[in-house]
């Protein structure tokens, strides 16, 4: 299996709040998780009100039996999607895609 964790630094941005627009992304990314067949588990994770500024705004947490899939996933009209969206209100993205 691949883990393929994403994390984002959201700003405020077309008329909402990054607050507001991490909502947006969890929500945009339940299409995602609908619509491509490759990924096994997705969620998508806010951090908290309370938590440091400094820290990330978003987290996507995505399951695949291959690196295959996750290539696949990559491409996928839904994640292209979603793509555009979170490159309008994200300021920063760390990724690490690890085998357990």
């Amino acid at each position: 299996m691949i883990k393929h964790i994403v994390m984002f630094k959201l700003k405020d941005a077309d008329g909402r709040t990054e607050y507001e627009n991490a909502l947006e992304a969890q929500k945009r990314f339940e299409n995602v998780i609908a619509n491509v067949r490759e990924l096994k588990r997705g969620e998508v994770v806010i951090n908290s009100k309370d938590a440091p500024a400094s820290n990330y705004t978003i987290s996507l947490l995505c399951d695949f039996e291959t690196i295959d899939d996750l290539n696949a996933y990559q491409v996928h009209p839904a994640h292209v999607e979603f793509g555009k969206f979170i490159g309008t209100v994200k300021t920063d993205r760390a990724c690490i895609d690890y085998e357990y």
